[in-house]
């Protein structure tokens, strides 16, 4: 029998377990629902039960989050805002509060940490976490995703869904069967009976190129892509998507929670409101993206050895460029300066762009990494002045603090 805890009870659940049997189920994959949408009603709780939609302004903006009212008329995150009003002329839309997000997501790995250290995030809102060795403490895998679900609830205001399973993939797989809110277990010897029905999209790698090959191959089902020969698979997608496909569409998925995997790169970008062909205006957000990525490295206790550029065009032409450094850093003046000088090197005359982004890439921790002196200023004078200004900006907001001609970056 599926257990019920009293949160379930006062408000609507998702999906329920397809079994009882939680034995060896010790691989929970939680994820909140809706989670950009969901905290701001809690400072809006008389939009509750209507479309909301979270995203970027203006017509160029995109679909961060959106409630389940909005996402039954066909609204979905990633979606051009333009086409989301067109969908949902009724709903009303919230500007993100990023700040807000970061501060709720911190709280909610932090109880995730208070169950297991075992916990592997995969964004702001959801992670895998490993219980098998909070059994004793806790209780059965069931009753620990119960009371994560019941604790999110209760201390943030918000709602979660949680997949039990014996790996990771399946798991996930269960928590979306599961939204919103509610709790799925996969026992381990239902595994397949649970996989098999399922779409082939629905396997991890499976994109939709990936799934018109398969439909052309008549695989239209987990369980047709499993009774495929692999080499059948190999020859249609390549040695490794092939072998990685017919494992998972046997429920096999060897990989653990990794309880420390730090981002491979920070990045930050911007779609201007309209097609910029402006060079001090590029500049002037370069600058701003470059201060977004300065603070999150030295927030992350890490440094940069490389600096990206993208550079979008009015067409969606997109270009790249990168300089490896010499020295790594995470001062958001040395991050601009390398940006601004990759910029300037594309010799574009009055192109129109659309968008820019800055990526740090090459991280390493920064405690033992190696610091350049500059000729002329105190001993990492211009990192202490960014800490201090990242110290006033967690205290007072994001905005506490700006470069003067960051007022108005767009003009």
């Amino acid at each position: 029998m599926v257990s019920v805890s009293r949160n379930q009870v006062r408000r609507p659940t998702g999906g329920s377990g397809v079994g009882g049997d939680d034995s060896g189920c010790t691989i929970l994959h939680v994820d909140m629902d809706a989670f950009f949408a969901l905290v701001e009603l809690r400072t809006r709780p008389e939009l509750r039960g209507t479309p909301v939609i979270v995203g970027g302004g203006g017509s160029r903006g995109v679909v961060l989050s959106a409630t389940y009212e909005a996402r039954a008329l066909g609204v979905h995150s990633a979606m051009p805002m333009s086409r989301a009003r067109r969908l949902a002329p009724t709903a009303t839309i919230i500007t993100p509060h990023q700040s807000h997000y970061a501060e709720v997501s911190r709280a909610i790995m932090a109880l995730f940490t208070s169950v297991t250290p075992f916990v592997e995030p995969l964004s702001l809102d959801e992670a895998f976490l490993d219980v098998s060795g909070s059994l004793r403490r806790l209780g059965a895998p069931r009753a620990i995703g119960e009371m994560i679900r019941a604790r999110i609830h209760d201390e943030q205001g918000i709602t979660c869904s949680v997949g039990v399973a014996s790996t990771k993939f399946v798991a996930k797989l269960a928590s979306t069967r599961a939204k919103p809110d509610g709790l799925m277990v996969v026992p381990a010897d239902e595994v397949l009976a649970f996989l098999h029905p399922l779409p082939v999209g629905a396997l991890w790698g499976v994109g939709d190129k990936t799934e018109e090959q398969l439909t052309r191959l008549g695989l239209r089902t987990v369980a047709d892509l499993a009774n495929t020969p692999v080499a059948t698979l190999q020859r249609a997608l390549g040695q490794a998507a092939g072998a990685h496909l017919h494992e998972l569409a046997w429920g096999r998925d060897p990989r653990s929670v990794s309880a420390h995997v730090p981002d491979r790169s920070i990045s930050a970008e911007h779609t201007f409101a309209a097609d910029i062909d402006d060079a001090a205006i590029v500049h002037a957000q370069l600058l701003k993206l470059s201060d977004q990525v300065g603070t999150r490295l030295r927030g992350s206790g890490r440094q940069a050895r490389s600096v990206h550029i993208k550079v979008r065009f009015a067409d969606f032409s997109t270009i790249t460029r990168s300089r490896t450094l010499r020295d790594s850093t995470d001062v958001t003046q040395e991050l601009y300066t390398v940006a601004r000088q990759l910029f300037d090197a594309l010799g574009l005359q009055r192109a129109r762009v659309r968008l820019v982004g800055v990526r740090a890439d090459g991280l390493q921790e920064s405690q033992g990494a190696a610091q350049q002196l500059l000729l002329g200023e105190p001993d990492h004078g211009r990192r202490d002045a960014e800490v201090a200004i990242d110290r006033l900006r967690a205290r007072f907001g994001p905005d506490a603090v700006r470069a003067a001609r960051l007022v108005d970056p767009e003009g």
